[in-house]
């Protein structure tokens, strides 16, 4: 049976009894609902909101973590972060005691196991409500890590991040009330049936790592760290070594609140690292750690998957993919092509969901401004993203700087690319000056036009602001190529353009097949970058992009068992 849990958790139960049935509601209608206003607008926050945010961000610099992060130390500090707009951040964190850590995280489950889901939900929203009383700091702490322009860092690594945080929420207490507490069973019998009193207890897994990456570290790891806390696990968040301040400040704000929930805080703990230490491989081989959660590159990915299964751990992956959109035709040119510029620009494609291969057929594109053809199309897309990124100060609040080396690599090598694959390079990746950073490199999305034949060209991911745009020989093989290349390498997303009932019913079948969520004639403010917390998947796991979908049933119900006792009644 469930043990009485402490105190100040009836509190927090009555606090957030209206917010949890909200959440359950949302997730099955799969209706709008947002907790957390994403403008950063003063008339929301109040005047001082975005000033008290950056101070509090400019605290953090060129110190020492001032808050206990870890529950075992090995008494190094770590740390070297240096924003894409240029500054080094300085900050040091705690160093993590491995066997420390992990022998205090097991002795933390007991008590959360026996809380219950209903507690445990409700102290996660409380988490997640306070990450959002941060949400500036944050934003700023996004920004100068991960190299996002600033609402969009606000946007994404706060109240985005926080609805998709109540999301993994809502899954994992849904799943969890499936099962109830106690039952008396009866199967009829000659005489007096017989009667069993049969109690369901659900236990957590044990212990979640949750594997953060560069480009979205609080967006892509929320969902991973409440999934596991709801459902009765702890959880080592290990940031990647360029981006751990947005996660540390997550780890400072739950280990306060299940501290103050009468919870050891050692069910949270962060695991910073230096750039090139090795610390995710050395955790994810302990075998106390029962579930990873991965965000990056897919060699990684994949030893992750390997290593993960071979010893019985759960592993969740996302990994890299191949985002595709067909155009066939559009009867809104205008609309369609400044959508596909904007899904192109925005944060300079560093998006796991940006699009980077736009297949259109030789003979061209029709359009409610005549006929296209496919060299026509692709310089008026080209004039598209000029007109969208021309102007450098409104640029660069779309655009954000790069994150790597890789990704400045891939948008200087065009050239290359067009000669070595025969095609032509229809727009240059522009450099962009940023008019208050001077060191971030900055740079607009270019384009290259390809044939079909060159999949060794187009069929790996060129990661950052490079699109692909590939003749084929029909709508009808630009479809195939979506399926077959989704199937084979992977994808987030997918689009259409048609203003035929035919291709686009043909379309859904080939991304049915490609395993990949589809956008259709996305002419307006909704970008196939961007998905709905409680309405839309983030991935879907059928295909090599993602093992797991952002939050379906299937990302959270393994996280917990349901262990049985049974006597006679």
């Amino acid at each position: 049976m469930t043990a009485t849990a402490p105190t100040s958790t009836h509190a927090l139960l009555d606090k957030h009894a209206g917010v949890l049935d909200e959440i359950r509601e949302a997730l099955r209608t799969r209706s709008w609902y947002s907790r957390y206003p994403e403008s950063p607008s003063p008339r929301v926050y109040g005047e001082t909101a975005a000033a008290d945010g950056a101070a509090a961000f400019e605290a953090h610099r060129n110190t020492r973590y001032a808050a206990e992060l870890v529950s075992a130390t090995d008494g190094r500090w770590v740390g070297g972060e240096v924003s894409p707009y240029g500054p080094t951040l300085g900050v040091e964190y705690p160093g993590l005691d491995v066997d420390g850590a992990l022998r205090a995280a097991r002795g933390a489950l007991p008590a959360w196991r026996d809380a219950g889901p209903q507690v445990r939900a409700a102290v996660c929203v409380e988490i997640v409500d306070r990450l959002h009383q941060r949400s500036f700091e944050i934003g700023n702490a996004v920004m100068h890590t991960s190299g996002q322009p600033f609402v969009m860092a606000f946007q994404a690594g706060g109240p985005q991040a926080q609805d998709r945080a109540l999301e993994a929420i809502a899954a994992g207490l849904v799943e969890q009330e499936r099962v109830p507490e106690s039952v008396v069973w009866e199967r009829p019998a000659k005489g007096e049936p017989i009667r069993m009193q049969k109690d369901y207890r659900i236990v957590g897994r044990g212990i979640g790592l949750v594997i953060g990456c560069n480009t979205f570290p609080t967006w892509n790891a929320y969902p991973a760290i409440f999934a596991d806390l709801v459902t009765g696990n702890a959880v080592v968040v290990k940031p990647h070594p360029h981006a751990i301040l947005p996660l540390a400040i997550t780890v400072e704000v739950a280990r306060t609140v299940l501290s103050e929930a009468g919870f050891d805080p050692a069910l949270v703990q962060l695991a910073a690292e230096n750039d090139g230490q090795g610390l995710a491989k050395v955790l994810a081989e302990r075998s106390e750690i029962a579930i990873i959660d991965y965000t990056g590159g897919p060699t990684f990915g994949a030893w992750l998957e390997q290593a993960g299964a071979a010893r019985g751990a759960l592993v969740y992956t996302e990994k890299a993919g191949l985002n595709t959109i067909v155009v066939d035709s559009t009867d809104d040119l205008k609309g369609a092509l400044g959508n596909l510029a904007f899904s192109l620009s925005l944060y300079s494609g560093q998006m796991c969901t940006a699009p980077q291969n736009i297949y259109v057929a030789d003979s061209g594109v029709d359009t409610n401004e005549g006929h296209l053809s496919f060299d026509e199309f692709a310089d008026r897309l080209a004039t598209a993203v000029q007109r969208l990124t021309g102007d450098d100060a409104k640029a660069v609040e779309i655009l954000g700087a790069t994150v790597n080396d890789k990704v400045r690599g891939n948008a200087d090598s065009l050239e290359s690319i067009a000669t070595e694959a025969e095609g032509r390079v229809v727009l240059e990746s522009r450099r962009v000056t940023h008019p208050a950073y001077d060191q971030a490199v900055v740079r607009a999305p270019g384009l290259v036009a390809v044939d079909v034949s060159r999949e060794d060209v187009y069929t790996e991911e060129c990661f950052g602001p490079v699109g692909f745009l590939i003749r084929t020989s029909s709508t009808e093989q630009s479809l195939a190529q979506l399926a077959d290349t989704v199937h084979e390498h992977g994808a987030m997303t997918a689009s259409v353009y048609s203003t035929d009932e035919a291709v686009l019913e043909a379309a859904r079948e080939a991304a049915a097949e490609g395993g990949v969520a589809l956008s259709e004639n996305l002419t307006g403010q909704i970008f196939v970058n961007q998905t709905a917390a409680f309405s839309d998947l983030h991935g879907t796991g059928a295909n090599p992009a993602a093992n797991a979908a952002y939050a379906d049933a299937a990302f959270v119900a393994n996280r917990f068992r349901v262990i049985t006792s049974r006597r006679h009644v």
